[in-house]
Order: C-alpha cells, then sequence, then structure tokens
C-alpha cells in the first residue's frame, strides 16, 4: 500500500504545497515587524488573480518570451518529482539522478534568461548578465555538496544520498554534512533571490538580479514564475530538510507530518533571515558564493582524506 500512496502523496505535495512557504516567509517577516501580515494563503490568492487576467506582450517579443515562464515551472517541477521527499523516493528515480536534478535547474534558468532577452530591455538583459554570473558560482557549490553526499553513501541516487541511511554519517562525518549543510542554506536564498542576495519586493532596477528580467511579464505569464518560483524554494528547503533531518521512521503518517514541518521550518528560518539581514551590496554578492563553495569543498576534503 505505501508503494502506491507515497507516490500519490509525493505528486500532490508537490503541486500544491510550494506556495505556502511564501507565506509562511511574509508571516514570520510581518511578525518581526510587528505587523499582522498577509494571510498564510495569499500566496494562492496572488496566483488564482494573476491566472485570471489577461497579458500585455509587447511587440518585440517572440514565442521565447512564454516558453521561459512555462519552461521553468516545468522544469522546477519534474527535479521535485527527482527528489526524494519524506524519505520516500522521488517518481523518478535512477542511478545519476543527481545530474538530471542539476541540469533540470540549469535549463530552466536558461531559458528564464532567455525570456528576458527577449524583450529588448536593457535593464533585463542587466538582470539576465548578473542572474548567469551568479549562477556560475552557486550551482559549483551546490554540486561539490552532492558529491559529498554521494562519497558518504556510495550512491549516485539521490535515495540512497538523502535517505535514513544518511542519519549515521552525522556521527562519522558531521563536520562535512555540516559544511554542506550550511553551503546549500546560502545556495537556497541565492537561487531563490532572497535577502541578503537580492529582494523579491523591491522595484528599484538597478539593484535586482532576478525580479528585474521578469518585468515584462504580467497575467498568466507572470503567474507561472511565481509559481515556478515556488517550487523551486519548495525543491532546495527539501534538500536542505533531508540533509538535515534524514529521519526514517518507515511509517508514511509519521515520515510526512515531520518533513512537512521541516520545510516550514526552513520557510521560517529564511523569514527571520530576512527580518533581520539588510541585502549585500551588488559587489558583496559574488563573495558568498564563493564562501559557499569553499564550505562544500570542505566538505569534499574531509571525507576525501
Amino acid at each position: 500500500m505505501d508503494t502506491i500512496l507515497s507516490p500519490i502523496i509525493h505528486l500532490l505535495v508537490a503541486l500544491v504545497l510550494p506556495p505556502l512557504l511564501l507565506g509562511v516567509i511574509a508571516k514570520t517577516k510581518a511578525l518581526f515587524a510587528g505587523r499582522v501580515g498577509p494571510p498564510l494563503l495569499q500566496p494562492y490568492y496572488d496566483l488564482l488573480k494573476l491566472f485570471r487576467k489577461g497579458s500585455v506582450l509587447s511587440t518585440t517579443t517572440t514565442w521565447i518570451f512564454l516558453a521561459g515562464p512555462v519552461v521553468g515551472s516545468v522544469t522546477a517541477f519534474i527535479a521535485l518529482l527527482v527528489v526524494p521527499l519524506a524519505n520516500h523516493s522521488g517518481p523518478i528515480s535512477f542511478t545519476g539522478d543527481m545530474i538530471l536534478l542539476a541540469y533540470l535547474l540549469g535549463l530552466g534558468r536558461f531559458f528564464t534568461t532567455l525570456a528576458a532577452l527577449d524583450t529588448g530591455s536593457p535593464f533585463e538583459g542587466m538582470g539576465a548578465a548578473r542572474e548567469a554570473t551568479f549562477a556560475c558560482l552557486a550551482e559549483p557549490a551546490f554540486f561539490l555538496g552532492l558529491l559529498v553526499l554521494a562519497k558518504l553513501s556510495g550512491s549516485q541516487q539521490l535515495d540512497g544520498m538523502l535517505g535514513g541511511s544518511l542519519a549515521p554519517y552525522w556521527q562519522t562525518a558531521g563536520a562535512a554534512l555540516a559544511l554542506v549543510l550550511l553551503s546549500w542554506f546560502i545556495v537556497l536564498l541565492a537561487e531563490n533571490s532572497r535577502i541578503p542576495f537580492d529582494d523579491p519586493n523591491t522595484h528599484l532596477e538597478l539593484t535586482m538580479i532576478h525580479e528585474v528580467m521578469v518585468l515584462d511579464h504580467s497575467g498568466p505569464a507572470l503567474g507561472m514564475i511565481l509559481y515556478g518560483a515556488s517550487l523551486k524554494l519548495f525543491l532546495f528547503a527539501a534538500l536542505v530538510v533531508r540533509l538535515a533531518f534524514p529521519v526514517a521512521t518507515g511509517a508514511l503518517w509519521l515520515d510526512w507530518p515531520i518533513f512537512l514541518a521541516g520545510t516550514l521550518l526552513i520557510a521560517a528560518a529564511i523569514g527571520v533571515v530576512e527580518s533581520t539581514m539588510a541585502r549585500l551590496r551588488l559587489t558583496h554578492v559574488p563573495l558568498l558564493l564563493v564562501a559557499a563553495c569553499l564550505l562544500s569543498a570542505f566538505g569534499v576534503i574531509l571525507v576525501v582524506r
């Protein structure tokens, strides 16, 4: 029965839950500011509103402009099907699936930047250049962390790398895993354009990275972008949770609540970071990403020495 229910729950969670993380972040930030803040379900209301609206398209854009949001959302959703959630393998699982995960994230970013360049706007071109530049630093940190897990688990499959078998290694190789955990949390903030790397609520084009690339999108296309962003946030939160809490009880009714509580805790932690830190100067962003690369690299050194 578990083999049938687990993929179904996986699909439902991957489809429905991601926007809730954005609501938890907003609620946490409001709590720190002494405000009531928007309701937890506000991201769902925003998505419904955008999908009911019409779109305004520039005469300079082509099919790439509309393909960008779709490809970004689809690749993020497929990537979520690869990542094991709640100690259960994803619907897509095979040896070497960690490579597929990396390429899916890269493909989504590629089409997002192409859609920004397709507008012919110098502002969006600037944002696309920044996105590509910082991705060159964030991706190595993420992949080096995967190498640490592959070395410890002896598996090139995410199900084995992030499963319950990872728990004993927190006693024997805890330093390496802690370095990877910190590195991945930094990558999470960078990949999802959160403070201190970017501010998703800003409208200052000269200081934006990701948000400047979607200035010309509206209606359903903007809704797809926001939904894809929530999928990507949930994906990285799931990776951090599976690394930090590799709990394996073997019971669906217990594993899934533990995992979901962990993802909500990560969302609350992001809200705390955004409430207590200021956005970095643009010239300092690469330094923090290089630090994330070094943390994962040191983790590799610790497990191969």
